[in-house]
């Protein structure tokens, strides 16, 4: 498959409800914050994961589309698919000497693993099969506005040990976010595209897994979650046509709804609008959702 051959940018909008989007196992799981503004922050590897989990389940044991980065993984099996596959002898920590065979091995790994040609990866561990720079690239996502965590307790009616029977109960703890609005910025290069072969079909896939991540990612611990916006930016030229920030700084997010310093608590108290007559030329804009 050909690789893409613009390049691109992207806002997504994405809302919590009830619900800790991201953890930080740092700080008793707590939703991540940032210190100096209160503004609720979800982590690039935490939504790279959703992006994996849903490829996974969409395409299943399609040819092409593995997960390289998948749960109670080990890499190095990983890596060793690749020297089995093309035959290839392993040396510790080592690439083979000849820079053909060791330009095919991370071939190999591009073709075969969906998130390697679209994330890269670093493969040199043990069994080395090289380092890809990945054409798609996220930001940490962070919230609109301020966010305050709730901890809440929560009564579960069984016990773990028959020691505990006669407490008839145990107490527990979660934490929770009411309500947030969070965006993120990502990045796609048509350059390092060509270099992993991620194809006009893996670009697709990405805009699907973004539309719908949250929809096979429920649990009790994330509440509500949904994503309520795409916008997608793309260059004419594979170098781009103009920097990002420019791109990101069309799109604005305002309250619209709830008196004055009040907590938003529906995305509908807010309005999403695109300025694209500002646009610079070569760049169109694209509302995927």
């Amino acid at each position: 498959m050909t690789a893409i051959a613009n390049r691109y940018e992207f806002v997504l909008l994405f809302d919590v409800t009830n619900g800790n989007p991201n953890g930080d196992p740092d700080a008793g799981n707590l939703p991540r914050l940032d210190p100096e503004t209160n503004q609720g922050l979800v982590t690039d590897v935490c939504l790279k994961r959703k992006i994996r989990n849903y490829v996974a389940l969409e395409k299943e044991e399609d040819a092409g589309y593995a997960i390289y980065m998948q749960e109670k993984s080990v890499l190095n099996n990983q890596h060793k698919k690749a020297y089995d596959a093309l035959e290839i002898k392993p040396e510790p920590k080592k690439l083979p000497k000849d820079e053909a065979k060791a330009r095919e091995l991370t071939a190999w790994m591009c073709q075969n693993f969906f998130d390697v040609r679209t994330f890269g990866a670093v493969m040199t561990t043990e069994v080395n099969s090289g380092q890809v720079r990945g054409p798609v690239q996220m930001a940490f996502a962070s919230s609109i506005d301020p966010v305050v965590p709730m901890e809440v307790s929560i009564t579960r009616m069984a016990v773990t040990n028959e020691r505990d029977l006669e407490k008839e109960r145990t107490m527990g703890r979660k934490h929770i976010i009411p309500y947030g609005l969070y965006r993120a910025h990502g990045y796609i290069s048509a350059k390092l595209a060509e270099r992993t072969g991620f194809s006009e079909d893996d670009l697709e896939l990405l805009w699907r897994s973004l539309v719908n991540m949250f929809e096979h990612d429920r649990s009790a611990a994330r509440g509500e979650m949904s994503t309520r916006k795409l916008i997608v930016f793309k260059h004419d030229h594979p170098m781009g046509n103009a920097p990002a920030h420019v791109l990101f700084d069309s799109v604005k997010v305002a309250r619209v709804e709830g008196e004055a310093d009040t907590p938003a608590r529906h995305y509908s108290d807010y309005r999403v609008t695109v300025d694209a007559e500002a646009l610079p030329a070569g760049v169109s804009v694209d509302e995927r959702l």
